[in-house]
């Protein structure tokens, strides 16, 4: 695990992407307004079609990188955080600041 003032600062961190994350989530579900403004009689329905499908596809990414976040942060609470899924080696700490949700070491990735 990386030493105390860093893993305190990657919480901090961590915290942040998680609440930023999140609300990008809920901005893209359905009835939270966004694409939804568009009139039934709307002349280009296949356009509205690919945007509504790409806001679906981008809120199935971002629901992805916020489960990451939140793996990260019981990582945290349990004492296993920075440590590879794969070798169980230590993670280095550059990586950890880079990418304070990832997995895996550098030779795992």
């Amino acid at each position: 695990m990386p030493d105390q003032s860093i893993s305190s600062s990657l919480r901090d961190k961590l915290i942040e992407d998680r609440e930023h994350l999140a609300a990008q989530v809920a901005q893209l579900e359905p009835g939270s307004g966004v694409g939804d403004d568009f009139d039934d009689n709307f002349a280009d329905s296949g356009q509205v079609a690919a945007e509504q499908g790409e806001n679906k596809v981008l809120a199935a990414q971002l629901r992805a990188e916020l489960d990451e976040v939140e793996r990260a942060l019981a990582k945290l609470d349990d004492g296993t955080y920075g440590q590879c899924e794969t070798c169980r080696e230590q993670i280095a700490e550059a990586r950890l600041e880079a990418m304070p949700a990832t997995r895996f070491c550098i030779s795992h990735a």
